[in-house]
């Protein structure tokens, strides 16, 4: 065994091959040099990222930057689980929580490109009740000096591209603001108090279907950016076309062809080792407990929207794939003209309150299960127009740039209010490290 100093001193790239063979690996590897990346400043990522884990603020991470196509960097840092002082490792499998979205989302572009899906069609053609939903408007109360709500007809039905930009209408009852909406959506199970958040997994995709239809809207459909259960409810239209659970269709149709084996939405055998552990407690809300998913058993249904494990390698050939316009290792999953149209923004004239990027930083449009950069400043991080992203409650993060032909995951248990923090730490510290 390594002295762990020694360890800390290999690059990572040499790291990764000393913990697992030739053909664990994601993708096929390269020097840093070789791939236009600076390895001197690779390095600087792993103290920066001890020195989170040294104030408790992250457990441990994975993390793997790609460029032009190869593996250039990985490493393994920090602990998969404090309690048992278990060391990270490279394999370690993560709760996912909305990265889980984009999964979800290239599932129902599949079914577009075979003519069985258009986004143009009204969810309540294959949803049963949400060709009927009310919207929930805010009324001044000038007597009782508060809001009131009152129900009123949406104005047209959502489509499947309004799920798939979060322009529904819908919300998440953690965030909301509109209490007529919180309370309906907690009475219909969609939040408990005192569970894990983002969690309304123990519904059948039946109850999740005619729960949802009975609660109002937060927004007219089409008119606002709402981050949401909306690919939530994609994921039951996928399942409404294709005749098949959503986590089915996905294994057959994207986890199998593209290798990934360690992802899907409950622990398989052999995983439970690797599992990931969080600090359980958020640092930012004075040590406050935070529960995660329990992903011990099958779920009632499998939330598109945050219901997910994989691990960084797995994630890595998800986002390789998308990168190469739709294809990897002779696998043709969407076409590259589905691929553009995906991470091109679709907010262009319509109200968005909050700035869409998991970075806590304006610049960022939305496209059709991404958040897209609009342009090369505005962002508090270094990037590229045209860069595509998201990230996951749980302390998890992935780009693709095609401008610098980059991708980069960064996974860890974190789920804090200040997440966005490490996000923009790992991109910062990644794209200095780009040189040519």
């Amino acid at each position: 065994m390594l002295h762990r100093r020694v360890a800390l001193a290999l690059p990572g790239l040499l790291a990764l091959a000393l913990a697992a063979p030739l053909a664990a690996q994601p993708l096929p590897t390269a020097k840093p040099e070789e791939v236009g990346l600076d390895p001197a400043r690779l390095a600087r990522i792993r103290p920066a990222l001890e020195r989170e884990i040294e104030e408790n603020r992250l457990p441990g991470a994975v993390v793997m930057v790609a460029r032009r196509g190869r593996l250039a960097y990985a490493e393994a840092i920090g602990l998969r689980d404090r309690t048992a002082n278990a060391a990270m490792p490279m394999d370690a499998v993560f709760r996912i929580y909305s990265m889980t979205k984009p999964l979800a989302s290239v599932a129902a572009m599949m079914l577009v490109e075979e003519g069985r899906l258009q986004l143009t069609d009204p969810v309540g053609r294959f949803l049963p009740g949400f060709d009927r939903l009310q919207v929930a408007q805010p009324v001044a109360d000038a007597t009782l000096a508060r809001l009131t709500y009152r129900l009123v007809p949406q104005n047209r039905q959502m489509t499947v591209q309004d799920l798939l930009r979060h322009t529904s209408g819908l919300t998440y009852p953690e965030t909301t603001s509109n209490q007529a909406v919180r309370t309906a959506l907690m009475e219909r199970g969609f939040q408990t108090t005192g569970a894990p958040e983002y969690d309304a997994r123990s519904l059948s995709p039946q109850e999740f279907v005619q729960r949802l239809a009975q609660a109002p809207l937060m927004h007219q459909p089409g008119t606002t950016f709402e981050y949401s259960l909306s690919t939530d409810v994609l994921g039951r239209v996928v399942e409404a076309v294709s005749g098949q659970r959503l986590e089915v269709f996905l294994e057959e149709r994207l986890f199998r062809p593209l290798r990934m084996t360690d992802t899907g939405f409950a622990l398989k055998d052999g995983q439970g080792g690797r599992l990931a552990q969080s600090l359980g407690v958020d640092w930012a809300r004075g040590n406050a407990p935070v529960p995660m998913l329990d992903v011990s058993r099958p779920p009632g249904n499998a939330s598109g929207g945050a219901g997910a494990i994989a691990s960084a390698g797995d994630y890595l050939r998800f986002l390789q794939m998308l990168a190469n316009g739709g294809q990897l290792d002779g696998q043709r999953i969407l076409a590259p003209a589905t691929v553009r149209l995906m991470t091109a923004d679709h907010l262009a004239g319509l109200a968005v309150p909050e700035p869409p990027g998991a970075l806590g930083t304006p610049g960022y449009g939305f496209g059709l299960g991404f958040a897209v950069r609009l342009q090369d400043g505005v962002a508090g991080v270094p990037g590229n127009a045209g860069q595509y992203m998201w990230a996951g409650y749980g302390g998890t993060y992935f780009w693709v740039d095609p401008k610098a032909d980059l991708v980069a995951v960064f996974m860890s248990q974190a789920p804090s209010v200040q997440r966005p923090m490490h996000r923009r730490l790992f991109q910062t510290l990644v794209y200095s490290a780009v040189i040519d």
